[in-house]
């Protein structure tokens, strides 16, 4: 129950992290409900967090950091209630691959209502927030896959591409430290 509790509370807030870190990457604008929800839950630890470790150009590494860290407590948290050895470097490698495989939760998440709203309702306010967050995956695609009968299957493509990515490539890259 333990090791639930920790992997959903770190879970959830390095996903708001990472969300909150990809949204500035995109410019996406944070008025609309997704943003301000996602700045109200991660402002406690990342203005002060931007004190110390100032944005790069369109890059909030204070944000990213966070994530991190957040990923590197969460492992190391878990290594000691399994009463595993100590190994921080491990620690570092896993919490890497956390934030990825988050990442890549993100877009997924993103991409895969953005194609539901397409179909129930695709004047929704989120739809534009979802599209431009989507932008960096879909967009590439839509060059490479032209429209079949005016239907779009990019977000099919993107969608088993990042789970392909989720459930094969980052779970064997993590594995690679051991």
């Amino acid at each position: 129950m333990t090791t639930f509790l920790l992997n959903a509370a770190f879970g959830i807030l390095t996903f708001l992290l990472v969300l909150r870190f990809l949204m500035q990457w995109t410019r996406t604008s944070f008025q609309n409900p997704l943003g301000q929800m996602t700045m109200a839950l991660t402002d406690f630890m990342v203005k002060p967090a931007r004190k110390i470790i100032r944005p790069v150009r369109q890059w909030d590494l204070s944000t990213l950091l966070l994530a991190l860290l957040m990923q590197i407590v969460l492992f190391a948290l878990l290594t000691l209630l399994a009463g595993a050895p100590v190994s921080p470097v491990f620690w570092v490698w896993q919490a890497v691959f956390g934030v990825l495989g988050q990442m890549v939760d993100v877009f997924f998440y993103a991409i895969l209502l953005m194609a539901i709203l397409s179909w129930v309702n695709p004047y929704s306010p989120i739809y534009g927030v979802l599209n431009q967050l989507s932008s960096p995956i879909l967009d590439p695609l839509r060059r490479v896959l032209p429209a079949i009968q005016g239907f779009d299957f990019s977000a099919l493509v993107a969608l088993l591409l990042l789970q392909m990515i989720s459930r094969i490539v980052l779970p064997s890259l993590a594995m690679g430290i051991i």
